[in-house]
Parts: structure tokens; C-alpha cells; sequence
């Protein structure tokens, strides 16, 4: 919602796309610049690209698609159900999406992606290991995308945003620390889409606990 204020201050055309209408409209109506409102629900695989499409007909057309929908459950007791969900949206719905993306701007000749992912995405966590194993997919396959593209040197950029502990619904458990607020968030992810990079992490001091995460041990790991 954050950076939906951002982009419309800095004098984009917003399309909001998402499942709560309600929730998009009343976004809207605080944003100062002109939008568009669209329902789609990633985790309805049928129905991804005649959404999409319709929103980039109503939009005349797109330069920055942004995919942050996603959803986590803590999930100790692996619910069945509860890791389903979370493979069926981060996973099958988000790589949709991204391959949609990608032929859009494969034919329009240039473009920019930027996906969600999350600091989850470089160790598994034992309480929510669906949402963790879904975010590192998510990483993977947007490097996959990136490397093919820049092997083609296209001007197309893919940008893979990792953010820790942001203070929305999604940041779920106790203890949690470093909770950022999400107009922080926000600022700090469009200065990395206007610099076109490839990866960041949300705030900037997550790249030190990414650094822990990636080399620590495993024995010290498991004991965390």
C-alpha cells in the first residue's frame, strides 16, 4: 500500500490488483495521480493472464510490473491444507505471474519485474517450512529469469526484494525484531526499482543477517 503511495506521488498510473477489492478502493482513493482497480487471485491458475491482460489494456500498457502477493501460515503441525495454500499462491501462482510478465515485456522489448521474496528465502524455518521453501523458490527462479535475459542483453530487469520483519500482517510469531515500518519499507524498495538492481534487502541491515544466515554452520543453525 506504501509504495502504491510512492509510486503514485512520483507521477506513475497505478493498476492495484489484488483479491479484496475493498480494501484496493479505499487504497485509491488516497492515492493522488490516476489508478485502476482489478481483482485477481493468483491462487486461481485459470484465471492469471485474462486478468492481467485486461489490466494492461486499461492501463494502455505497462514499463514495472510489481508481484508481492503471498501468504504464511506458522505451521508447527504441517496442516496439510495450510502448506498446500502457501505452495499454491508463493509458488504456482507467483511463477504464473512472472512468466507472464517476462513474455510482455520479451515482446514489448523492455521492461522491469520486481518480485517479493523474502530474507526467509536463504534458510529453512522449522515453524513455517512452506512459506521459507516457497520464498527461495521464488529467489531461484527470479535469477534463472535474470540470467536468462541478460545472456539475451535485454532491457529487461529483474529485481528480487528480500525483506525482513516489516510491521503488516504478514509478520506473524513472537520475539520478532528489526520490525520495520512499512513507509520505511516502501522508500527504501523504490529507491532499488529506480536504481534497476537486481536484489536488495529491506532494510539495508538485513545484508548483515543475510551474511549470518548464509555462512553460519549448520549444527549452530539447528540450535537457533
Amino acid at each position: 500500500m506504501e509504495l502504491a503511495k510512492i509510486l503514485s506521488k512520483e507521477n506513475y498510473i497505478v493498476g492495484l490488483a489484488a483479491r479484496r477489492v475493498n480494501l484496493l478502493k479505499k487504497l485509491q482513493q488516497e492515492l493522488p495521480n490516476l489508478s485502476f482497480v482489478k481483482y485477481i487471485d493468483i491462487s486461481k491458475l485459470d484465471e492469471i493472464e485474462k486478468n492481467i491482460n485486461e489490466l494492461i489494456i486499461e492501463l494502455e500498457g505497462i514499463d514495472l510490473l510489481i508481484i508481492s502477493s503471498g501468504i504464511g501460515h506458522l505451521n508447527e503441525e504441517l496442516d496439510w491444507q495450510k502448506e498446500k495454500e502457501t505452495i499454491d499462491v508463493n509458488v504456482l501462482g507467483f511463477t504464473k505471474t512472472l512468466n507472464i510478465a517476462v513474455k510482455y515485456f520479451l515482446k514489448k522489448g523492455k521492461g522491469h519485474i520486481v518480485g517479493i521474496s523474502s530474507i526467509g528465502a536463504l534458510r529453512g524455518d522449522p515453524v513455517a517450512p512452506a512459506y521459507d521453501a516457497s520464498k527461495a523458490f521464488i529467489s531461484n527462479y527470479m535469477e534463472g529469469i535474470r540470467s536468462k535475459i541478460k545472456k539475451a542483453k535485454l532491457q529487461i530487469y529483474i529485481t528480487d526484494i528480500k525483506p525482513g520483519f516489516v510491521d503488516t500482517d504478514m509478520a506473524k510469531g513472537e520475539g520478532l525484531f528489526w520490525v520495520m515500518p512499512p513507509t520505511i519499507a516502501a522508500r527504501q524498495i523504490f529507491s532499488v526499482i529506480k536504481k534497476k538492481r537486481d536484489k536488495a534487502y529491506i532494510t539495508k541491515r538485513w545484508a548483515i543477517i543475510a551474511i549470518f544466515l548464509k555462512y553460519m554452520p549448520d549444527w549452530m543453525f539447528y540450535k537457533l
